[in-house]
């Protein structure tokens, strides 16, 4: 059984990706059209720099480089490979090799954080992966294979990032605010030459973009990150990154509740699956042993 206390932190810590799933949504619908470069920069950058100006703390010896790699492989990084495979690979399989992130996650934290592999990981694991095979794809696809190199590149980057942020921590006498305010900066200084680059600037702003840039910074961004690295700080790495796969659920429902699209008894049962692996992925509170009768 899970712990009420590891049950409600990794309630709040599954905020996050629930909220990451809306974000297709809202760039669809209230974004400009065909420049999800400018969405990913927006949404980390703006809300970066407010926290760290609002903490008035850089990083400090170790912690430059520490900052720049973590805001790269959870941000920067990760926000670039999974714009590429989206563009390269069709029919939702972008989604399915992304969730092999759990089976990294598995990995890295036996291998650097001293995390047992237990049989239910496995089990989870390979749920996971079925259950979002079952939400998400659609028909034969002939694979990118530059596609698929960007899946499991942005896969491995944000098993790396899970596993360095638990194992760095924060560092002493830094706030949340502030260490969020460092990895949004850092991935979206990453982010701002690709966008400079690739897209062009829209001709204008409409309030709907106002409306959905605003709810990309604070909540897709600044909140959902503050969670997300709260999350990572209290709970084993293995069960954050089972909680991930709920953003592919919240955006197939979505999908459904406002878009129109359709919903199947396979794509059910792929969210039944998923809320499986999601929970055998948690931490299980220790069995207690039978009291010995005298």
């Amino acid at each position: 059984m899970t712990s009420g206390r590891n049950l409600s932190t990794a309630a709040l810590t599954g905020l996050a990706p629930a909220v990451w799933g809306s974000t297709y949504l809202v760039t669809t619908e209230l974004l400009p059209p065909d420049r999800p470069l400018l969405a990913t920069t927006m949404r980390a950058l703006p809300g970066g720099l407010f926290l760290v100006a609002l903490g008035r703390r850089l990083p400090a010896g170790i912690w430059w480089w520490r900052a720049l790699a973590l805001g790269v492989l959870n941000i920067g990084a990760f926000n670039v490979l999974l714009f590429v495979a989206a563009y390269r690979l069709p029919g939702g399989i972008a989604a399915v090799i992304m969730s092999a992130q759990p089976v990294f996650v598995v990995a890295l934290a036996a291998l650097f954080l001293g995390e047992r592999v237990r049989g239910r990981h496995a089990l989870a694991c390979g749920l996971g992966a079925g259950g979002v095979g079952l939400l998400v794809f659609k028909g034969s696809v002939s694979p990118d294979g530059v596609g698929v190199l960007a899946a499991l590149g942005g896969a491995l980057c944000m098993a790396s990032g899970i596993t360095l942020t638990k194992r760095w921590g924060r560092p002493g006498g830094v706030g949340l605010l502030t260490f969020t305010g460092w990895q949004l900066t850092a991935g979206g200084l990453v982010l701002l030459p690709f966008w400079l680059s690739l897209e062009d600037l829209p001709d204008g702003l409409t309030g709907s973009n106002a409306v959905g840039f605003t709810y990309l910074i604070t909540l897709g961004a600044v909140l959902s990150y503050m969670v997300w690295f709260r999350g990572i700080e209290r709970l084993p790495a293995t069960a954050v990154s089972f909680l991930a796969l709920g953003s592919p659920v919240v955006a197939t429902l979505l999908g459904y509740l406002f878009k129109d699209q359709t919903l199947s008894v396979l794509q059910l049962l792929g969210i039944a699956v998923i809320f499986l692996a999601v929970t055998l992925g948690q931490p299980q509170s220790p069995r207690r042993k039978p009291a010995l009768t005298p």
